[in-house]
């Protein structure tokens, strides 16, 4: 009896000790297989199960530290930068929507929240003390009610060197501490904001568009560097992803989104057919029409609402750049930053583009995807009080043109 008994606790020592060997087999294989194939199996399980969102604690944790850093000054030392109010993680192949924004425009976001499905970088202007405060306030009420802004903004903020901003007292204004949901920020915000044209900012500041374009981009491979009042296409951030994805031949090439301008904002087109329905009867037309033709003219209009309906993105025809052509684009690797002694109105985007041709880029227009400026503008209510900022960019545009041909002595290309 007692033998039989041994034997059967060896056995069952055998039996335990074979099944911690098979479950250590498959331990080891596991591992293997993650080592064979890292990425590709990482990208599988996270298209399943993304990873969680961070919380409104770990969110407001960084509004803090960045506020807190007291900003660095740009290097004109007339503007205090901070980084990083809200973050998002982002995948480097992906295709960040760059933008910018006075506090009171900051209610566009919303729509373009709704409309781009990626990464959204934005970096807000504060031209008074009062303004800086209210920015920090809604960043906090936005990160606290509003997923998507945690899940897919990063934001930053410029004020005027000789202001600081704090962190916000969540009680203070009392009117966004009563606040219990996103669409309430916004109608908020909306109530006590005043929108119109970034730089009309009714103080002596100057607003330091590619300074805040510069900040908004930084970080991505590729971006699209849009104003905030436009709106994109349906689906063209997905549109762009495939595209990219499928190809690494975009090195050097600007895919160029051709932008138009609506009448009145209220019925924004989603797909191109609807754009083009609205182009028929004059409700859409192209961006800068009636305030500066030539600044758009060679994406070839004519010729791209002319082109057959396809389903999948792709360039559609090149363009050569002629001056003063501004177009909005996408590109990734060494794109040239935005000259930061632009300021206001006048040659901020046109410089940029000017030497984007000078380094070598190609453009190419694409074929589906568009963008839709909420309203028509129109020369005779555009910024006539920033005529000498103007013309000051005018000659510092002339000035610029001539440091490129040292900046680039190999390139056979000039503005």
């Amino acid at each position: 009896m007692q033998m039989s008994y041994a034997i059967r606790c060896a056995f069952y020592q055998l039996l335990l000790a074979a099944l911690m060997l098979v479950a250590m087999l498959q331990l080891l294989y596991l591992s293997l297989l993650s080592g064979l194939h890292g990425q590709e199996e990482q990208e599988q399980y996270f298209e399943f199960f993304p990873p969680s969102p961070r919380s409104v604690d770990q969110v407001k944790a960084q509004l803090r530290a960045a506020l807190a850093s007291g900003g660095v000054l740009d290097a004109s030392g007339d503007y205090r930068v901070y980084r990083g109010l809200l973050k998002t993680t982002m995948d480097p192949n992906d295709v960040i929507l760059a933008t910018h924004a006075s506090v009171d425009n900051l209610l566009h976001l919303s729509g373009l929240l709704e409309r781009w499905e990626g990464p959204l970088s934005v970096s807000v202007f504060a031209a008074t003390k009062e303004e800086a405060q209210l920015a920090t306030v809604l960043a906090y009420a936005l990160s606290s009610h509003c997923p998507d802004m945690r899940a897919r903004v990063a934001m930053h903020l410029v004020c005027p060197s000789r202001y600081e901003a704090a962190v916000p007292d969540p009680r203070e204004p009392g009117e966004f501490a009563l606040l219990r949901s996103c669409q309430e920020v916004f109608d908020k915000l909306a109530k006590v904001a005043q929108p119109g044209i970034n730089y009309a900012l009714g103080t002596n500041v100057s607003y330091p568009n590619n300074l805040l374009r510069n900040l908004a981009r930084e970080g991505a491979n590729y971006a699209l560097v849009i104003d905030v009042d436009m709106v994109p296409s349906e689906g063209l951030w997905r549109g762009l992803r495939e595209m990219l994805d499928q190809s690494n031949q975009w090195g050097g090439t600007a895919l160029v989104v051709p932008a138009f301008e609506i009448r009145r904002a209220r019925r924004m087109p989603m797909s191109k057919t609807e754009l083009l329905q609205l182009y028929q009867v004059g409700e859409v037309r192209p961006f800068y029409y009636g305030l500066c033709t030539p600044c758009q003219a060679p994406t070839n209009y004519s010729r791209w609402v002319n082109l057959p309906e396809e389903s999948l993105l792709r360039p559609a025809y090149v363009v050569p750049w002629q001056d003063p052509w501004e177009p909005f684009y996408v590109a990734g690797g060494k794109v040239p930053t935005f000259d930061e002694r632009f300021r206001q109105y006048g040659f901020n985007r046109i410089s940029q583009a000017c030497e984007l041709h000078v380094a070598g880029f190609d453009f190419e227009v694409l074929n589906e995807g568009f963008l839709v400026h909420k309203g028509f503008k129109e020369a005779l209510k555009f910024h006539p009080q920033k005529e000498a900022e103007n013309q000051h960019n005018k000659i510092l545009y002339r000035q610029f043109k001539q440091e490129l041909k040292a900046k680039y002595p190999n390139s056979p290309r000039r503005c």
